[in-house]
């Protein structure tokens, strides 16, 4: 691995990690950033399903990552950190981002027939914020979950943000988007998944709980929660709580509930 120097912020060869903040929104052509040593350990594992691109790491930080980087097998860009921050637009102090490409995603019939006996799915519809995305997918990859289905109107889990809270779980973890929430439990049924909602007005408590079996933790947004009509599907169950209190957000909410469907 022989670092190639970046001396121009505007070289040509990091364009795509001008500007970062804007460009999280806009998009990559299918790639996505990912920041920090932890995450591009991740991505640089036989666990990660995403290719890296490339990298671009602060000079004072190559030797130490020496070894990650030669896992990475893509080209090393390396730059002072004064051109790091002109090209992100804003402090690195990480001083380590690197350019993956989104995996193509699976099929969903084919992504649960293939789950273990015991898979866990955790099913996700309408969560918006990359920070609780984030935490979702790392509680996901703790508990051994098998995949993670998020709807239409969910966020981004390769956005920067997600992947970074999600200690690379992200990149590690198959998930599919853009479903059809109804579609999505049909599909849960049809692999012969039990589906277990959780809510503030479930009829069970979550203790009652017991691993076995094929089962997918359905998750809602926090404020409106899940549809009824998706609730009608499910056996729902709540956390309690001490009085004022009715709810946990959606990520804290997902840790309890798999902890309890793997360990009971």
């Amino acid at each position: 691995m022989t670092p190639i120097p970046i001396h121009d912020p505007d070289d040509p060869r990091v364009a795509d990690y001008r500007q970062i903040r804007e460009r999280d929104l806009t998009g990559r052509r299918g790639l996505f950033v990912a920041e920090g040593a932890v995450v591009l350990n991740v991505l640089a594992s036989p666990q990660s399903r995403c290719r890296a691109v490339s990298a671009l790491i602060a000079e004072q930080r190559i030797e130490t990552l020496r070894p990650v980087l030669e896992r990475l097998a893509a080209p090393v860009y390396a730059a002072g950190q004064g051109v790091m921050d002109a090209v992100a637009g804003f402090p690195i102090h990480r001083g380590i981002l690197a350019l993956g490409e989104k995996p193509a995603e699976p099929d969903l019939a084919d992504l649960l027939t293939a789950a273990p006996g015991d898979g866990l799915v955790v099913a996700v519809c309408g969560v918006g914020n990359h920070d609780n995305m984030g935490g979702i997918f790392r509680n996901a990859a703790a508990f051994g979950a098998h995949a993670v289905l998020l709807d239409a109107h969910c966020c981004d889990p390769l956005y920067r943000k997600a992947i970074r809270v999600s200690v690379g779980a992200a990149l590690r973890t198959p998930f599919v988007t853009g479903l059809d929430p109804l579609a999505m439990l049909d599909g849960l049924e049809a692999a012969g998944f039990s589906l277990l909602a959780l809510s503030p007005s479930g009829e069970q408590s979550l203790s009652e709980v017991r691993p076995g079996g094929r089962a997918a933790l359905i998750l809602g947004a926090e404020g409106p929660g899940l549809s009824p009509a998706v609730m009608a599907r499910c056996r729902t169950v709540a956390i309690p709580m001490a009085g004022g209190f009715d709810s946990l957000n959606v990520a804290a909410t997902s840790a309890v509930a798999l902890h309890q469907m793997r360990f009971g």
